[in-house]
């Protein structure tokens, strides 16, 4: 089989990325034949397509026909259209899967495939052909005014950090890729929760969307029951993550026990300033170091204020076997066990997080078993295998479609 994988990236970049090389890897240890096209970057990794990838796009900064430009190109990529025909004509795959495709790729490249009878899977890393911003969150409330496709509340709102301008780019988007079908033309969406499939169900047919929840390698970790006594954070320093309301919870437990936050962001400096009794700021984790530092935790907590879908922290903690201490939001509870795997508690709620620490923290028999009880979990439910396997059914699936329909 011939598969044509979609990203803005060829390198991990967490979230979609992470997901994308997954499933990267699997498919050429199957023998499938892999066809890449992706956003040339320095960091990508190597590709014997790359001489088919689009030129590096980012915002421009400059006057406002530089800026118009820049905003048209994010909407509708001309060359990503050339390109991808080329790439087409040249390796004619059987299938092509997208995975983060808007802004650098932009989804004009779903009607190239389809115009050449090639099936086309989207997996939904964010509610992004549903809700202009992404997030499906307005005032730090979940929202679902747009959900339908009536687009005019992100002008009305200013979904876009406030700014008129932002929120106007945003919304022309949506109302464009709505105009050229681009979303209605995908044979399958892939949703890494129920959530994120309820989410875009009001616009899209049930039978086009399926839940496909991503995979963490099982085999590659082992549960580990090491604990060193130390809370962990493994996630981005950055708006709707919930870091602060974690490090308030710490201190209102008089940060009687270490805390590790392990990330990066545009709130780093701010957090390193505010909070320095018993946190270390551990900056990005990556390979063994993560491992080590996620295998020796006591909790692992995922604060999120914003609708996460399926986070790979959760999963992976789980797979170390660690209890998870989770807010109730997005695809979340989906993976929590509330009170088995682990415990849960609502967004930006400082007091309930506190408490939940202070249960943990102070009963090290009840971690072990809620750590042991979320890598069962996981093996059953969440495994690498499984997600590999359900994917290469969807494919069969439409590439069968695709023959008996010629």
């Amino acid at each position: 089989m011939k598969v044509l994988l979609a990203n803005k990236f060829l390198f991990n970049n967490g979230g979609a990325e992470a997901v994308l090389l997954q499933e990267r890897m699997f498919l050429t240890s199957s023998g499938a034949d892999v066809i890449d096209f992706a956003m040339q970057h320095e960091r990508n990794i190597e590709s014997r397509y790359a001489n088919h990838f689009v030129s590096r796009q980012e915002y421009r900064s400059g006057g406002h026909l530089a800026k118009i430009k820049s905003a048209l190109a994010l909407i509708h990529s001309r060359e990503a259209v050339s390109k991808l025909a080329s790439l087409i004509e040249e390796t004619r795959p059987d299938l092509m899967h997208c995975h983060n495709i808007y802004h650098q790729l932009t989804p004009s490249i779903v009607g190239v495939a389809k115009s050449r009878g090639i099936p086309v899977v989207l997996t939904l890393h964010d509610s992004k052909p549903v809700c202009p911003v992404h997030t499906r969150m307005r005032e730090d409330q979940l929202c679902s005014s747009c959900l339908a496709g009536d687009f005019h509340h992100v002008l009305m709102h200013r979904c876009a950090d406030g700014s008129i301008a932002q929120s106007a780019t945003l919304y022309m988007e949506a109302v464009i890729q709505r105009w050229f079908g681009s979303y209605e033309k995908v044979d399958r969406f892939l949703a890494p929760s129920q959530f994120m499939r309820e989410s875009v169900l009001p616009r899209f047919a049930a039978d086009r969307v399926q839940v496909l929840y991503n995979g963490v390698d099982v085999t590659g970790i082992s549960a580990s029951d090491r604990d060193k006594g130390y809370v962990l954070y493994c996630g981005r320093l950055a708006p709707g993550k919930g870091a602060e309301t974690l490090l308030r919870a710490h201190q209102a437990a008089d940060c009687r026990w270490p805390l590790v936050i392990a990330g990066s962001g545009p709130l780093a400096d701010n957090l390193k300033a505010q909070f320095t009794r018993n946190v270390r700021f551990a900056g990005q984790l990556s390979g063994e170091t993560l491992n080590e530092t996620i295998a020796e935790a006591s909790v692992v907590v995922v604060p999120s204020e914003w609708c996460e879908n399926c986070p790979m922290s959760v999963l992976e903690a789980m797979a170390y076997g660690k209890p998870v201490i989770a807010t109730r939001v997005g695809g979340i509870p989906e993976l929590v066990d509330d009170r088995v795997t682990g415990l849960l508690f609502e967004p930006g709620n400082t007091d309930e997080l506190r408490r939940h620490l202070d249960c943990l923290m102070n009963d090290a028999a009840r971690r072990a078993g809620m750590g042991a009880a979320g890598r069962s979990r996981v093996e059953a439910d969440f495994s690498l295998e499984k997600h590999n396997t359900e994917l290469m059914a969807v494919y069969r699936s439409l590439v069968s479609e695709r023959h008996s329909s010629h």
